[in-house]
């Protein structure tokens, strides 16, 4: 087996694709990651991002993949009807979601977003997906040398956190995700403790935050507290606002380095290896 570890990231902008000259730089497709274990390939969200991600894959010979989803708003799903492994029966695409009871839930959201008026093409016309569900909290269930753990988040509908534990090093995904309910962050904390890198929703500054309280999201200042108190080597500044500039987020990201010498800036195409 391999000992490759590493996150690709697709997609980093929040709510809507961002496309034009003032995102050139950091990019503007919606959440999509796709892990590297060894033989295992994860992908994460299926957002705008994931169009590309596809069209790299189908040109791959045919292989399994679990798809995990943090949650199903649909920034996070909008790519799901382009991404054209999907459709091609000669994949297995296994699709997972730990903020649903069972996997009715997530079947329902899919078959929504692709059925006429919305989208012309059925979600019964995905051949290669299945649909899974398991409960946030606990593990995702793997026969290899891949550990995933779950976390719930503070997300408006639920959402769900990943912890990737491979050959020693570790990757955590926390978006969306809102600071404040006590017990929440807490299990937070010790989720993303001594991490080796950290994705992390911050998608206002403080500043900002007080008109946003209540929509799901935190903020860059709370990314790199965490990053600083839970000892996490990387923190990634994730999520960005489809209003931030790459100029703003340049300064963003110079201030964050200020608080912690490892702190990220999320950016399309960025591979990161722990």
């Amino acid at each position: 087996m391999s000992q490759t570890f590493s996150l690709k990231l697709w997609g980093v902008r929040g709510s809507t694709p961002t496309p034009g000259p003032s995102t050139l730089r950091y990019g503007g497709e919606t959440t999509c990651f796709e892990v590297v274990a060894g033989d295992a390939v994860v992908l994460v969200d299926c957002g705008s991002g994931a169009r590309e991600l596809g069209r790299k894959l189908h040109a791959l010979p045919p292989r399994r993949y679990d798809m995990l989803f943090t949650h199903t708003h649909l920034d996070h799903i909008c790519g799901m009807p382009f991404f054209s492994p999907a459709y091609d029966d000669r994949f297995e695409i296994a699709a997972w979601a730990g903020h649903f009871p069972n996997r009715a839930g997530l079947v329902d959201i899919i078959c929504r977003i692709m059925s006429p008026p919305i989208f012309p093409v059925a979600a019964n016309t995905l051949k290669a997906v299945s649909f899974h569900s398991f409960t946030a909290g606990g593990e995702v269930p793997r026969d290899d040398g891949l550990v995933i753990r779950s976390v719930a988040l503070n997300h408006p509908g639920g959402a769900c956190g990943y912890r990737f534990e491979f050959d020693g090093k570790s990757i955590c995904i926390i978006t969306d995700h809102e600071h404040g309910d006590p017990e929440i962050d807490r299990a937070v904390f010790r989720f993303v403790q001594d991490a080796d890198v950290m994705i992390y929703d911050a998608m206002y500054t403080d500043e900002e935050y007080p008109r946003f309280v209540g929509w799901g999201h935190s903020t860059w200042q709370k990314a790199v507290e965490l990053a600083h108190d839970a000892n996490v080597k990387v923190p990634v500044l994730f999520h960005h606002d489809p209003r931030r500039s790459d100029a703003e987020l340049d300064e963003i990201g110079r201030l964050a380095k200020e608080r912690h010498p490892g702190a990220l800036v999320a950016s399309e195409g960025l591979v990161l290896t722990p």
